[in-house]
């Protein structure tokens, strides 16, 4: 039995007791009450045993609280590899695993399934090399591929078509995408081909929606799960694929421990289960490209000239563009003629066109406009933003200024260091006068636009759906995605910047994407040629050279000072490894679960860990037996382990 103690040195299985009233629906499984040192905690049965070898007396098992087996015996070994990969304890991964039980829900008989699922057509797939092959293996092989869909594809129908194929062979698949957006999309394109064999998985559902379209998983009613990060546990039966969409998008970053990736997951997954796995998107990754590398993978890409002749026409800004030559302020200018002419042109063609703006709001970012310094809030030291009515306020807590005064040099006006979508919106209004305007991020987003000329202005992955394609992109404000200090600032850039550009119909087409960026710097290079494969290459093997992850394995250690210093010191690191820091924790990311975020006056650092990647396990064992050290030594206060973190500043 394993007990959801939240507790390193108690993360394995304990033997109990079972009376003969219980026997018959104590199965492995299922959820129960004991009681471990004089406190009831849950647990689930993992497995029914003769004999104990436990030489002590042991305790009874206090009640079966289900007879519902919602652990099978695939399900429990993935917990335990996701626990062991990233140095946690299995019982806070069985909860990312396993939704909360809805009692009433668990009674309802769940109806068979009634639809009938064929194998869909295969024309689509065949500009993928080594598509036919693909297809094939998913009936009875384990076939694991990273997918570079071409510009302009139709991804939901693509993935709809992968899980039909799988189903008509008698298996079932798991398609896990980043939002609620995709995942809408997603079942849209899944209904016609699977019908009521298909559930989608996904907290806005609510608790007993989203139990019940669970136990049709594991009751292998519904053959199919669509969902977004959790939904990689999925209790899916005969599982025959595994597919992650856009496996770089920040949504699948899981904010509870120990912070499993779903592409990770995936992987494990395919090897435990020997299914079939596919990990697809515009961009690849880094991590993605690691899998090709390293042979456990395939490519499943198009050949170049099919990639050309989908693709839109990508400008950049460059001395050597005989345009941005006749438009002396190109490099300065926020919208330059080259961008103003591209909108222009597709919408003299009826066409919509989309200016991607990186910052939501109106001017979410002000600053001193005697010396630049960066305006704050007396509160929190948030950043100040103004609204289109002309009010400043923290965009932190809210907070409203009355006035201002810098701090450095007395100074009381404010000037724009960021512009926003709605102040870009309203100046676009003016430039393209009569023609409709539409907004779209934060919290409120548009999901599809109807056809016909019209301005977008879209945060980042916040862009409607055009039916027939955009005539246009406009990329702004690049600086702010490229200049980040983070690892993964320049592969992000080029994924959302191909997220863009496949939505944008083809050159052929008069499709045309124009990224405000000097056309010399390698992530706008990458989208000029399109070639995600070759960016994500050189990408690997830079960080191969610099020795970041993927090519090691790293983990994150955020603490107090002297909390870091106490876990370091009981920490064995595999030889060949390294320590680098502390450094104060980046702006932005959270302090640890438990500390007080009131207390401005305490400093939370950050250490990172690296070991060879060979040696990963023995790096998560040793985080594991340096918790176990420090609760043996009653060390208390908020501490936070992270293996592989999806940020590094």
């Amino acid at each position: 039995m394993l007990p959801f103690l939240g507790l390193t040195h108690l993360d394995r299985p304990f033997d109990y007791l079972i009376d003969a009233e219980q026997d018959a629906i104590a199965q492995p499984g299922v959820r129960v009450r004991v009681r471990f040192a004089g406190r009831l905690v849950d647990g689930i049965l993992l497995q029914r045993i003769e004999e104990s070898d436990h030489p002590g007396k042991l305790g009874w098992l206090d009640r079966v609280v289900s007879a519902e087996p919602v652990l099978g015996p695939e399900l429990a070994a993935l917990c335990r590899a996701v626990a062991d990969r990233y140095a946690g304890t299995m019982g806070d991964v069985v909860r990312l695993a396993i939704p909360p039980r809805h009692a009433r829900t668990e009674k309802e008989q769940t109806p068979e399934p009634t639809s009938v699922v064929t194998a869909p057509d295969r024309a689509s797939w065949q500009v993928y090399r080594s598509a036919e092959g693909f297809l094939d293996s998913l009936a009875e092989g384990h076939p694991r591929a990273i997918w570079q869909a071409v510009p302009g594809e139709d991804w939901p129908n693509r993935l709809a078509e992968l899980a039909a194929t799988t189903v008509a062979a008698g298996r079932g698949a798991i398609i896990v995408v980043p939002d609620q957006r995709d995942l809408d999309r997603l079942s849209a394109a899944c209904e016609p081909l699977l019908g009521d064999r298909c559930v989608t998985l996904a907290a806005g559902l609510g608790p007993t929606a989203r139990y019940r379209r669970w136990l049709a998983a594991r009751r292998g009613a519904a053959q199919v799960v669509l969902g977004t990060r959790s939904a990689i546990f999925a209790p899916v039966r005969d599982l025959g694929l595994v597919v992650v969409w856009d496996d770089g998008d920040d949504s699948l970053d899981e904010p509870r421990a120990p912070y499993p990736h779903p592409r990770e997951v995936a992987v494990l997954r395919a090897h435990l289960e020997q299914c079939g796995m596919v990990i697809g998107g515009f961009a690849r990754t880094a991590e993605a490209q690691a899998l090709v590398a390293a042979g456990w993978a395939h490519d499943l890409v198009a050949d170049r000239a099919q990639v050309r002749s989908r693709s839109p026409r990508v400008q950049a800004i460059t001395d050597d563009d005989a345009q941005v030559a006749r438009d002396p302020q190109a490099r300065s200018a926020r919208i330059p003629a080259v961008a103003f002419d591209a909108a222009r042109a597709a919408l003299a063609a009826d066409l919509p066109v989309v200016f991607s703006v990186p910052r939501r709001g109106y001017l979410p970012s002000l600053a001193c406009t005697r010396c630049r310094e960066h305006a704050r809030c007396r509160a929190c030291h948030g950043p100040l933003q103004l609204d289109g009515a002309g009010h400043v306020s923290c965009r932190w807590c809210g907070r409203a200024e009355s006035s201002f005064r810098c701090p450095a040099c007395g100074g009381t006006q404010v000037r724009a260091l960021v512009t926003g979508a709605r102040r870009t919106a309203e100046e676009l209004g003016r430039a393209f006068a009569g023609v409709p305007v539409v907004t779209s991020g934060g919290s409120s987003i548009v999901d599809e636009i109807p056809a016909g000329a019209r301005v977008v202005v879209a945060t980042p992955g916040a862009e409607p759906v055009a039916p027939a394609g955009y005539g246009a992109a406009i990329i702004l404000d690049t600086w702010a995605q490229l200049d980040r200090a983070d690892l993964r600032a320049d592969e992000n850039a080029v994924r959302r910047w191909m997220a863009i550009g496949g939505q944008v119909r083809a050159h052929g087409e008069g499709g045309r994407l124009v990224i405000v960026a000097d056309s010399a710097l390698p992530p706008v290079q990458a989208i000029i040629r399109w070639d995600p494969v070759g960016f994500a290459e050189t990408e690997l093997a830079q960080r191969d050279e610099l020795g970041f992850p993927p090519a090691v394995t790293m983990a994150s250690i955020d603490g107090t000072p002297a909390m870091l210093t106490e876990f370091t010191g009981h920490l064995e690191i595999p030889a060949g490894g390294d320590v680098l820091g502390p450094v104060p924790l980046p702006p932005g990311v959270r302090p640890p679960a438990g500390a007080d975020r009131d207390d401005a006056d305490t400093e939370f650092d950050r250490v990172l860990v690296r070991v060879p990647r060979r040696d990963g396990r023995l790096l998560a064992d040793a985080l594991v037996a340096a918790q176990i050290r420090r609760n043996a030594r009653h060390e208390t206060g908020p501490i936070r382990v992270q293996v592989d973190p999806p940020t590094i500043g």
